[in-house]
């Protein structure tokens, strides 16, 4: 076959050529037959299919970018012939005389911290809030729009991580990351907050002051320290005196002191650790009463029950310890918690505990059947604070801070 190939294929170029180069040169001729026998090479049967030009330009059309309708136009003819309603109901906030909506809390006067809320304290009128800011905030409870009633500026340069006030409303005390300790007074005629001084003198020590707690008058402060002392302060006279300083280590080595608490009654002292330990002092003589099992990750909320008869104490464990004050016996534990939790409050019956965590969520448990009986999850947030409001009808009512900058309230054990 290839014999056959190689014959034909010289005959058909040798006819061809001559037929074309009868008037050529010698040289040219010459050219040829050197030419020749190339083109007699046997050659296998090569397929190739090239593409022609109605191909490209075909595929060439196809690419050419076509004009595609607008995100913002097919949003237009969505929307066609569904304009937004105007809004009429509007007022002006009583707090801060913004345009708000009626029956409608203020969002300025809620938004009210340019950082995050790390500390909250309620009275029977009005919810302290302290922040990252150099501000202290003062909303009235007893409207139920909770305006923005007072602005403390300069109260902490560096910010306030703590405050706290006494169950008479009068008397309130704060910290602030600088180290410094400030006392607040409440005029009974304005219901403004007015500065009592703060803590000085050669026992003061710059930045050794955590967390804080007030008795029920308002006469003692109780703080803790970065080496785990509890320092009692008397609080009632123009010179703040130290009391009593309770040791939870050898020579001041103890573990830092994350948070404390005064029991109702002022008998007992109790303080939650970073090494997960919590204290019980009894404050008549001055010693330790106990020293509690049960948590062995970092505590960061510990708070007597209205009749000091129980201790709850949480922290980075997610779940709530209870224990018995008479025989200083861990009772139950109450879990549901998914993160840390770092702040409880009781109701002012003692029905019901309040917790916030780290991922935002707020429980309210109750304390006979040992359960929570509602959960709120409005943030994904941070929350450091929460508190029950002074029950004052036949609700109860309680507000949240945290890390979204805002105060939230709920009405009744339950929310709304």
């Amino acid at each position: 076959m290839a014999a056959i190939t190689s014959s034909v294929v010289g005959r058909f170029s040798l006819a061809s050529m001559l037929s074309s180069f009868q008037g050529v040169k010698p040289t040219t001729a010459l050219f040829r037959q050197r030419i020749l026998p190339s083109l007699s090479i046997a050659v296998p049967g090569i397929s190739l299919n090239l593409p022609v030009l109605d191909d490209i330009w075909e595929s060439v059309l196809r690419a050419v970018p076509k004009n595609k309708v607008s995100h913002s136009r097919k949003r237009h003819r969505q929307m066609a012939g569904k304009a937004l309603e105007d809004v009429n109901s509007l007022c002006k906030c009583p707090g801060c005389g913004e345009t708000k909506r009626t029956h409608r809390l203020c969002q300025r006067c809620l938004e009210a911290h340019i950082t995050d809320i790390f500390s909250l304290t309620t009275t029977t009128k009005a919810v302290l809030s302290a922040s990252g800011s150099s501000t202290l905030h003062v909303h009235d409870t007893s409207d139920p729009a909770y305006p923005l009633k007072q602005s403390i500026s300069d109260a902490h340069k560096l910010g306030c991580h703590h405050i706290t006030s006494s169950r008479n409303g009068k008397v309130a005390a704060s910290a602030g990351f600088g180290g410094e300790v400030k006392l607040w007074g409440l005029d009974q005629e304005t219901g403004e907050w007015q500065s009592r001084g703060q803590l000085t003198g050669p026992l003061v020590k710059a930045g050794e002051v955590w967390a804080l707690a007030l008795s029920e008058d308002g006469s003692f402060l109780a703080s803790t320290t970065n080496d785990g002392r509890i320092n009692v302060w008397d609080v009632s006279a123009d010179e703040k005196t130290k009391v009593q300083e309770y040791e939870t280590g050898n020579g001041g080595s103890g573990s830092f002191g994350m948070c404390v608490d005064l029991s109702k009654d002022g008998r007992y002292t109790a303080s939650g650790h970073q090494n997960g330990a919590i204290y019980i002092f009894n404050n008549e003589n001055g010693r330790i009463l106990y020293s509690l099992p049960g948590l062995a990750k970092p505590v960061r909320a510990v708070s007597f029950s209205p009749g000091s008869t129980r201790l709850a104490a949480a922290g980075d464990a997610g779940i709530i310890a209870l224990y018995d004050m008479k025989h200083g016996e861990h009772v139950s534990n109450l879990t549901g918690h998914a993160s840390w939790i770092t702040t409880i409050d009781w109701s002012d019956t003692g029905e019901y505990l309040l917790s916030g965590s780290m991922d935002g969520k707020v429980k309210v448990w109750s304390i006979e059947r040992g359960a929570c009986v509602a959960t709120h999850s409005e943030t994904d947030k941070a929350l450091w604070a929460v508190r029950w409001l002074p029950k004052t009808g036949k609700s109860e009512m309680f507000v949240t801070a945290g890390a979204n900058r805002s105060l939230s309230f709920y009405r009744e054990a339950t929310g709304s």
